[in-house]
């Protein structure tokens, strides 16, 4: 999975026969078994598992890659919760939807939308999760407007002693940060909305004197090369990221 998420960031152009070629051996010869829950031993990848945000990530990457992926899309859409996104604990009895989940997800709705045209209630579900996310100024409490500081699935020092949401990592993986959720929207070709602009300024905040992004946060996943010279070192792929956002929103401000 995270090999494939990796290619679909980098751009490989999935019609290519190294493309179709790789995707095929996973969709063929790839389930999972031993790697969720044991009643989707059987499941080949691309038809998922039970957890939202494993769902969304193999969403991404299968319609990203021309697979059919509409079994996952359809429990996606029938696990959205009222406020909006999703958590992967709602099995567990969670009414609150999570960030991580959340951002998931979209990508997911948003990758099956532009490569197999979705559909209404496909546009409709991604629609009210990016809501859930502005509504929140992209990192705040909606209760109190409190800025959310952790992630609380990593504890209160945050990945590695840092605040999760407001440090930006490459690759991401299953986890949210403010980049990740303005990348979305810049790829969802969302106006400009002023509920964005606090996280604009935060971006644009951390660019250096040499006007570079460093990576701030690693998180552990399978890294078959190495992009970047490690934690609080400039990365590339944040700043061709940051750099995407604030160019596609500085002019509309």
């Amino acid at each position: 999975m995270h090999v494939l998420m990796l290619l679909r960031e980098m751009g490989l152009d999935p019609a290519s026969d190294a493309a179709r070629r790789a995707v095929a051996l996973v969709r063929d010869g790839v389930t999972w078994q031993g790697c969720g829950p044991p009643e989707c031993d059987d499941n080949r990848f691309f038809a998922g598992e039970l957890e939202p945000c494993i769902n969304g990530q193999v969403g991404a990457v299968g319609a990203y890659f021309g697979q059919d992926v509409r079994g996952i899309v359809d429990r996606l859409l029938a696990e959205q919760l009222l406020g909006g996104g999703w958590n992967c604990e709602a099995a567990d009895g969670s009414t609150r939807s999570s960030f991580n989940t959340t951002i998931c997800v979209l990508e997911a709705l948003l990758e099956h939308e532009l490569c197999a045209g979705g559909g209404p209630e496909v546009t409709a579900a991604r629609l009210r999760g990016h809501d859930y996310l502005l509504e929140r100024r992209l990192f705040r409490r909606k209760s109190t407007g409190a800025a959310i500081e952790y992630d609380r699935k990593v504890g209160p020092r945050g990945a590695r002693g840092h605040a999760a949401w407001t440090r930006f990592a490459f690759p991401a993986w299953w986890h949210y940060d403010v980049l990740r959720g303005l990348e979305y929207l810049r790829r969802a070709g969302a106006a400009f909305d002023e509920r964005m602009a606090e996280a604009l300024d935060l971006v644009a905040s951390k660019r250096d004197g040499d006007g570079r992004w460093p990576l701030e946060v690693r998180y552990h996943g399978e890294m078959p090369v190495e992009l970047d010279d490690g934690e609080g070192r400039p990365s590339r792929w944040n700043t061709l990221r940051a750099l995407r956002v604030l160019d596609e929103y500085s002019a509309r401000r």
